[in-house]
């Protein structure tokens, strides 16, 4: 049963988390804490999504801070480390901030920039990190994805490359012309009314999921195990959450009955301040907790946002909240 809108509300806080560096577009990461019987829960679509795209970002805040986690599997989880779209000089202060880390995530087809920045880039998280995977974010064509990921490929393999184009039959294509290099689908299932829908028209070799886009934990583990049957591994990563939300999918992936790769978890160390302290990376994984995350109450105080985003901000809730009812 969902709570009322009002009791969702009681205690929430909205957040505003500056960030290191742009990372997807934006310099600043809001977000609204929940705060129930089981713990915290994160709600956070981006400001662009309309409320049914936000709703399930919301169903999956009152999951965590209602019902809690599912019960684990392992006590630890692998993770990537992420590098933004920045110069390839900044890539060793990047990783510096993932100890351990043997997989790093590297953002390309950036507006503004060239192939010949990414490949830059890539080549100097390969001097550092054995594993380096891709994120276009759909960005290329077919045939800009083809020619991206021969240079990219030149000096060594990519693990995958994370939606290298927008739409399903694009995905299809590229992965007949570049079999070299795997496909992982992420916005084609997160964003997708069907997420099946690319695995089974064959566009997908790995799937990425993210809790809050797909409604929660446990909305997580159900497609894990509908992608398991098509023979596709998934990777659980970061919507860009605090560590609230990074707590839903460490405990996501910890109930995973199979983790093939690093997850996409890291992205903590973008922010400037999270509302929590930052897990202890060991060999590149975190840990799992088995008791709910608890923001650090100052934290809550100074990275408060003002009045007018947080009455925005409330007034999503309750809009997104009568779609769940």
């Amino acid at each position: 049963m969902i709570p009322g809108v009002d009791e969702l509300l009681d205690g929430a806080h909205v957040l505003s988390m500056p960030m290191r560096t742009k990372f997807r577009g934006i310099t600043t990461r809001e977000v609204l804490l929940l705060h129930g019987p089981a713990g915290w829960g994160e709600f956070s679509p981006f400001p662009e999504y309309d409320d049914a795209e936000s709703a399930p970002w919301l169903n999956s805040a009152i999951e965590a801070a209602w019902d809690g986690p599912p019960t684990p599997l392992r006590r630890r989880v692998p993770v990537n480390a992420t590098v933004p779209a920045v110069p390839a000089a900044e890539v060793a202060s990047i990783l510096s901030r993932s100890p351990g880390a043997d997989t790093a995530k590297v953002k390309v087809a950036e507006k503004g920039q060239s192939l010949a920045d990414d490949v830059a880039r890539v080549r100097a998280v390969r001097e550092l990190v054995p594993r380096v995977r891709v994120d276009a974010n759909g960005g290329w064509s077919v045939d800009e994805a083809v020619a991206a990921l021969a240079a990219l490929t030149a000096d060594g393999p990519l693990e995958y490359a994370e939606q290298p184009c927008a739409s399903v039959p694009e995905l299809v294509e590229l992965r007949r012309r570049a079999p070299g290099v795997r496909v992982a689908a992420d916005e084609s299932i997160r964003r997708a009314e069907d997420p099946m829908k690319v695995v089974r028209a064959g566009g997908a070799d790995i799937a990425v999921l993210k809790v809050a886009p797909l409604g929660g934990m446990r909305a997580v583990l159900e497609l894990a195990g509908e992608l398991g049957e098509y023979g596709v591994p998934v990777v659980v990563s970061s919507a860009l959450d605090s560590a609230v939300g990074i707590s839903a999918g460490l405990a996501a992936a910890a109930a995973l009955p199979h983790l093939e790769f690093a997850c996409g978890l890291g992205t903590g160390s973008l922010f400037v301040r999270d509302v929590a302290p930052a897990a202890e990376v060991v060999d590149g994984t975190y840990p799992v907790s088995v008791d709910s995350l608890e923001p650090d109450p100052q934290a809550l105080v100074e990275l408060g946002a003002d009045a007018e985003r947080t009455q925005w901000w409330i007034d999503r809730v309750r809009r997104c909240h009568l779609l769940l009812r």
